[in-house]
């Protein structure tokens, strides 16, 4: 058999191109500019889930707007994909052999107490918005985490503690500053925009670099919450107390519940270490009175063996469901669900209980139920028709056959639990290895592919979930 031989001398051609490229980008920069084979590539590559093995073709770390359009317009001549994460939640594979833009630099925030907006750069967290809303009487529509970024968290749906009396997170974008495909800066929103701002509210960072967001913030005048804990052998009474409380709920109150199975490791407090519990978490927009009123009837049904319900300030809100800050290794996936019903709560505590035989390290519930709300009228309805309750699993999986167990682990629950699907998912529920099918149902996928093609018929923006798929 014969081989074609390789022209030497224009691989080298090639190589020295690229070098030459990479080198004028990185002069040009006011950030860095990090390439495989530096001695910082695996930290400017890590993604937040550390599972995922993130492989760009080089990395930027942004330290102003204009180097964002700089790489922008440098990947449109290049023909290279781009895309951007702050800190590397929602990272998965679809991002492989882009030029990733870290924006975490972008962090200025600026808020109108009396127009009930803000504004915040791409790399602002949750936390650092909720904590400057102290003292305002407002709040933003923060999530369980708040070291997630409020750009991606809204471009991605955004399932907030909030959702029940204002929407999801995607429905309070009221402008975006974004950089496109061809590596324009603007300001747009419903007035000059309305079909791109309809598809960033959940569509995800197809459409564009978002450099910057306008959002709205909502009355909080009065904030009570916290977790309640159990053993995980009260968990079938304590999750049918839920439901039973969940079926009356007033909008201002927000609750979701969990079976935890912390791993006996020693990094872990002795308290927690190897140990299974029964998690209720609640907030209300009210009074401390009134929140304890509403969960009475959970307290009684088992042992608690903490109680961190109390009057909160914003920034303590994404501190409720204790979640890790810290990267860490873990697969985790959601579906939506009609109902928590008896028959339903068996099945969950004989797979995934303290005897349960599926290797999850959590399952949690999200009440969900009471009218449906978008929040802007330019935004789609992200939870669909019969949707009472989010169901999310979750296994941490610091060796990559654990990984591979607690994802057929979610798919066999996930299967059993198909009598009571409700449709599809929330985008910020997705897994690393999902797709937006899971998300939308056709015709808004649909819809979103025809202004992808509108607006970067090359392709240059790489979201974490493509529109077109993988």
């Amino acid at each position: 058999m014969t081989s074609t031989p390789i022209d030497l001398d224009a691989h080298r051609s090639r190589t020295r191109s690229a070098t030459a490229a990479w080198d004028l980008l990185a002069a040009d920069l006011d950030g860095t500019l990090h390439l495989p084979g530096d001695q910082d590539w695996p930290a400017a590559t890590l993604a937040w889930n550390v599972s995922v093995t993130q492989h760009p073709a080089a990395v930027v770390t942004a330290a102003t707007v204009a180097d964002v359009v700089k790489t922008v317009r440098f990947a449109a001549d290049c023909g290279v994909r781009v895309t951007a994460q702050p800190g590397g939640h929602g990272a998965n594979r679809a991002l492989d052999d882009t030029l990733l833009i870290r924006t975490a630099a972008l962090d200025d925030i600026w808020i109108d107490s009396t127009a009930r907006t803000a504004r915040v750069g791409a790399g602002v967290k949750w936390g650092a918005l909720q904590s400057a809303l102290d003292g305002t009487g407002l709040t933003g529509l923060v999530g369980s985490n708040p070291d997630v970024s409020v750009v991606g968290f809204c471009l991605g749906g955004g399932l907030s503690w909030f959702t029940r009396p204002y929407g999801p997170g995607s429905g309070s974008l009221s402008a975006v500053e974004l950089v496109d495909a061809g590596g324009t800066h603007r300001w747009i929103s419903d007035d000059t925009s309305p079909e791109l701002m309809w598809a960033l509210r959940g569509g995800g960072g197809e459409f564009g670099i978002v450099t910057a967001v306008e959002i709205d913030l909502f009355p909080a005048p009065e904030i009570t919450g916290g977790r309640v804990a159990f053993p995980a052998t009260d968990a079938a009474a304590v999750l049918r107390a839920v439901a039973a409380l969940t079926a009356t709920a007033p909008a201002e109150l927000s609750v979701w519940a969990s079976i935890m199975h912390f791993p006996p490791i020693p990094e872990l407090p002795d308290e927690i270490r190897g140990q299974s519990f029964c998690f209720v978490d609640a907030i209300l927009l009210g009074s401390e009175d009134e929140l304890t009123n509403h969960l009475a009837s959970i307290r009684a049904t088992g042992t608690v063996l903490r109680d961190t319900t109390r009057p909160l300030l914003p920034g303590d809100v994404g501190t409720i469901c204790e979640e890790p800050t810290d990267p860490s290794p873990g697969v985790h996936s959601s579906m939506m669900l009609t109902a928590l019903d008896d028959d339903l709560v068996d099945l969950v505590v004989e797979r995934a209980g303290t005897a349960g035989s599926l290797p999850l390290s959590q399952i949690q519930f999200r009440h969900l139920g009471g009218p449906s709300r978008t929040g802007r009228a330019g935004a789609f309805d992200l939870r669909p028709r019969g949707a009472e309750y989010a169901v999310m699993t979750l296994t941490v999986a610091p060796a990559p056959d654990l990984l591979a167990a607690g994802a057929e682990a979610m798919s066999t629950l996930f299967d059993e639990l198909a009598p009571w699907s409700a449709g599809p998912t929330v985008p910020t529920l997705l897994g690393p290895s999902e797709s937006l099918d899971r998300a939308f149902d056709a015709p808004v996928l649909d819809s979103l592919r025809r202004l992808k093609e509108s607006v970067d018929p090359s392709h240059v923006i790489r979201g974490n979930y493509p529109v077109h798929g993988r």
